[in-house]
């Protein structure tokens, strides 16, 4: 076989080869799919949160936060303090009814059922931005030995080819296990890109839920100084 283009020696490869080469196209492209829907989502929840931490610290009060922020940003943030406001409303609003229970301590006996809603937003925001990571990891991890096995099958149809043909001559085995080593190389060439941008997302959720969780700290600061002034 005189052309070595990828396309000729995966058209002459054996049908074992074809599939591992077809499944690691697979991978291939659902990686790729991924890292750009993590990387504009990243993006726009990084500028939608710049945007709203913005709008949050110029207003006075949580109440006017609630109303001048713009509704249609998209980020932890918001989510954060639409359900730690939402949870505020429900505590204010059970006390009101009986005058008698508006002490300090039962004010700050619901603040434990803010804390809960915070961290359950939290933990569903991570779980949002960590969606498909897992694919990249297994993509990472599983690529370099599909395209092992696929080269060793295809020595394996090689020398089997040797043994049909008697001959041992490089010219007979030199093109079945270049064609071979061609699925070891594009393993490797899926699993690299998936294992740098794993890596890379998986360290931007680290930041962002340090972010979250600052930001939910700060706010409970907010409500609990704002249960304390109502006392």
């Amino acid at each position: 076989m005189d052309n070595l283009s990828l396309f000729a020696m995966f058209w002459h490869a054996g049908p074992v080869v074809k599939f591992v080469m077809l499944l690691l196209l697979f991978f291939s492209l659902g990686s790729w799919y991924i890292v750009f829907n993590r990387y504009m989502r990243f993006k726009k929840s990084s500028r939608n949160t710049a945007n709203f931490l913005k709008s949050f610290w110029s207003c006075k009060s949580l109440s006017e936060a609630n109303q001048s922020i713009d509704t249609s940003l998209t980020c932890p943030e918001y989510s954060i303090f639409k359900s730690g406001y939402k949870e505020l409303q429900k505590i204010t609003k059970s006390k009101s009814h009986d005058p008698e229970e508006k002490s300090l301590a039962m004010r700050m006996a619901g603040v434990d059922n803010l804390k809960r809603s915070l961290q359950k937003t939290e933990s569903a925001a991570v779980n949002d931005l960590s969606r498909n990571l897992a694919f990249l990891a297994t993509t990472g991890s599983a690529t370099p030995f599909i395209g092992l096995f696929g080269t060793v099958w295809g020595i394996m149809a090689s020398f089997h080819e040797i043994g049909k043909s008697g001959s041992a001559s490089l010219a007979v085995v030199a093109p079945g296990i270049s064609e071979a080593l061609v699925a070891t190389a594009a393993g490797l060439a899926v699993a690299i890109p998936a294992v740098i941008f794993y890596n890379y997302f998986s360290n931007r959720v680290a930041e962002m839920e340090s972010e979250m969780q600052s930001f939910s700290s700060d706010f409970m600061n907010l409500i609990e100084r704002d249960l304390i002034s109502r006392a």
